[in-house]
């Protein structure tokens, strides 16, 4: 296909994403809500399972959670909601229903705003709701048959539906992006990609430009990775134009990736929602929401990513730094309170915190094992910007005070760090340089500026590498123009 008649369409994008919840226990039941490590089938019980008789009972702090990750969403919290069951055959669902949420879901109307190739995009949310999980299948390889795990039913999980307000592969990468960065900053979920705490239902649809309707949609389900996301709408939307271009018609249905061929594959004909003939969960009460309920959330939100982009802006933190240390949520919470403490500390707390503090850190986690606090990196910052500290002297205390818990000026006096300032001192050294050094002086003096390195360096020399090389950069040239 052309990629002049490639240009003709308008590729429509919107994403569900399934945000598993860090509660202790499940949704509806007291069975552990981690079962990583747990053999299949062994963390569940009879509401897991859904054996006759069994009573589901929700879970207070899934509501909460719920609340505060609609408030990471800028979105309405609602004042009622009500559970419902949501009808369909399948081997992972042995209830023959899921318990969801359909007219009255916690979470309303929202937008989230990020940046994509450095321009600040709004995409709105629909909702959010609240549901218990599914069972997973497993596919062995070459084998007539798929096995089923219960230990996933009934987590506890949100469900974020976008509007279909996005237009690109990079726009869907970056939108996906910002979610994963909002489910750890307000610190709902662990949202670990590989697990499968947050899962990806990427829908696409094409249309010419100009056309009023949105063409058919197909889904591609249970996407874990941002480069599969982009991968899908690439993959996809070229697809569909190719079948359209081809005089066929694109079918309503679900999707499979298999991230080997790098393709798209048809699961199954699409539901509307009609289909699964939605009625209210007679075995859990509707809710009010009060607003106490929403305050006691707002209050455990202390940083969100855009509220960090402008204070990193305002710091004049280059944009592709800023999106380094959001990508960390806790290395971007320790900045902020570096930040607090003292904000012209800014840029050598974040050069160090993105540069040899990972080098530090090694494969562990952010500053884990380390003394250093946010106290301590500002302490060092002010002895770099009152020239106490050279930036090279700064590096060698921080990987000293990695290990030690004591007072940063007085254990870089301990190692012969401080850098010589007196001026008085330094201005007899730079006299003996400048006498010992008659050529490189006269080559200054006649404007050869690279001469300056020469003087300086042998300043520094005599200094053992503890003179303030701006001041005898100063002393310098204040006894050459005389």
């Amino acid at each position: 296909m052309s990629e002049q008649k490639l240009a003709e369409y308008e590729v429509v994008i919107g994403i569900e994403c399934h945000v598993q919840l860090a509660t202790k226990s499940k949704l509806f039941c007291s069975c552990d809500n981690d079962s990583k490590e747990a053999e299949p089938n062994t963390n569940i019980c009879g509401i897991c399972i859904g054996l006759p008789g069994t009573l589901p009972l929700l879970n207070a702090r899934a509501v909460e959670l719920a609340i505060r990750l609609g408030l990471g969403l800028n979105a309405e919290i609602a004042e009622y909601i009500k559970f419902d069951r949501k009808n369909y055959f399948y081997p992972d669902l042995p209830k023959g229903y899921q318990i969801t949420q359909f007219d009255h879901p916690i979470v309303g109307k929202g937008e989230i705003e990020f940046p994509v190739d450095g321009v600040m995009t709004k995409i709105g949310i629909t909702r959010a709701h609240l549901e218990g999980d599914a069972g997973k299948l497993t596919h062995p390889d070459d084998e007539a048959y798929s096995l089923v795990d219960f230990n996933r039913a009934e987590t506890p999980l949100v469900e974020i539906v976008s509007e279909p307000d996005m237009r690109t592969a990079r726009e869907a990468k970056a939108y996906a992006q910002e979610l994963y960065n909002i489910v750890r900053y307000t610190n709902v979920g662990e949202a670990n990609l590989y697990y499968g705490n947050m899962r990806f239902d990427v829908n696409v649809s094409v249309r010419k430009f100009g056309a009023k309707e949105f063409g058919t949609r197909t889904e591609t389900k249970n996407l874990n990775s941002f480069r599969a996301i982009e991968q899908v709408v690439e993959y996809e939307s070229k697809r569909q134009m190719e079948v359209i271009e081809d005089g066929g018609k694109i079918r309503q249905e679900t999707r499979g990736w298999n991230d080997v061929k790098n393709e798209t594959y048809p699961m199954r004909s699409k539901e509307d929602a009609d289909e699964y003939r939605y009625f209210p969960e007679p075995d859990i009460p509707p809710l009010d929401i009060t607003k106490d309920q929403i305050d006691q959330q707002a209050a455990e939100i202390n940083l969100l990513p855009n509220k960090l982009r402008d204070i990193l802006s305002k710091a004049r933190i280059p944009a592709k730094e800023i999106e380094v240390i959001i990508s960390e949520p806790q290395l971007a919470d320790f900045w902020y309170r570096t930040y607090l403490l003292n904000s012209d500390a800014a840029k050598f707390s974040l050069n160090w915190l993105v540069g040899d503090q990972i080098r530090l850190s090694g494969e562990g986690n952010v500053l884990e094992g380390s003394f250093i606090t946010p106290e301590t990196l500002v302490q060092v910052a002010e002895l770099v910007s009152d020239n106490s500290l050279s930036s090279t002297n700064a590096k060698l205390l921080l990987e000293n005070l990695w290990t030690q818990d004591t007072n940063p000026k007085v254990l870089a006096q301990d190692l012969g760090l401080m850098q010589q300032s007196d001026e008085g001192e330094l201005g007899r050294i730079v006299d003996q340089v400048i006498g010992d050094n008659q050529k490189a002086a006269q080559d200054l003096a006649a404007g050869n500026q690279r001469a300056l390195g020469a003087l300086v360096g042998a300043a520094m020399k005599a200094t053992k590498g503890q003179g303030n090389p701006q001041l005898i950069s100063k002393l310098i040239n204040e006894r050459l123009n005389r």
